[in-house]
């Protein structure tokens, strides 16, 4: 991946008859340039110092990094639902849980700077594969504490799935956390479940 800064006016980037676009950052006048990567103008930043001279350690916008957010891979979650072996009951309580909790972390480097993202698990949707659906900000649980239960009403075959929504934050060259503006939300592979109807049966001795 390729980033650079261009400022808006010359250098090929256009016209301004009015002088560059001005700017301002930590109470000082600058000139507002475009993010490029690998070709595709994608954000701006305001540089402050001398007209002319080439911009140092620009800053690292949120937007530019959303961008990343968006862009990296980040897992689905493992679905466990209980009972196991792939078959449950009419009426019958089901637990529904994952073990995707923890944050994970991916390093980039944006305008010549070490920017380390955290996604962290945030908002978890459950599709019961019977047209209903839950969201919940916990990750379910087993038998019998579990907090995510489903029953279904009729016999037959479902799929269910599960989807993951990350909320991010963000360091730069390992300074302070930032907040990252953009969730992201992963689907998850559905499950084949059979609904099985339970009969009472009398048995005699």
């Amino acid at each position: 991946m390729n980033t650079e800064v261009r400022p808006q006016c010359g250098l090929g980037e256009g016209t301004c008859y009015d002088g560059p676009p001005v700017c301002f950052k930590d109470g000082n006048e600058g000139e507002v340039y475009d993010v490029f990567v690998d070709g595709v103008d994608v954000d701006d930043v305001c540089i402050t110092g001398a007209p002319g001279e080439p911009p140092v350690a620009p800053v690292v916008t949120p937007g530019l990094v959303s961008r990343e957010f968006q862009r990296f891979h980040w897992p689905a979650s493992a679905l466990t639902i209980q009972p196991p072996g792939g078959k449950t009951a009419v009426n019958f309580d089901t637990y529904y849980f994952t073990d995707n909790t923890t944050p994970r972390t991916q390093t980039v480097r944006l305008l010549g700077q070490q920017v380390t993202i955290e996604a962290t698990p945030a908002q978890y949707t459950w599709h019961y594969g019977d047209g209903t659906t839950d969201t919940t900000t916990t990750p379910g649980g087993p038998y019998p504490t579990g907090d995510v239960i489903h029953q279904y009403l009729r016999k037959g075959q479902a799929s269910p799935s599960l989807d993951t929504t990350y909320t991010g934050r963000y360091q730069v060259n390992g300074g302070p956390w930032h907040d990252i503006p953009d969730s992201l939300t992963v689907p998850g592979p559905p499950q084949q479940l059979a609904i099985i109807e339970v009969r009472p049966t009398l048995v005699g001795y």
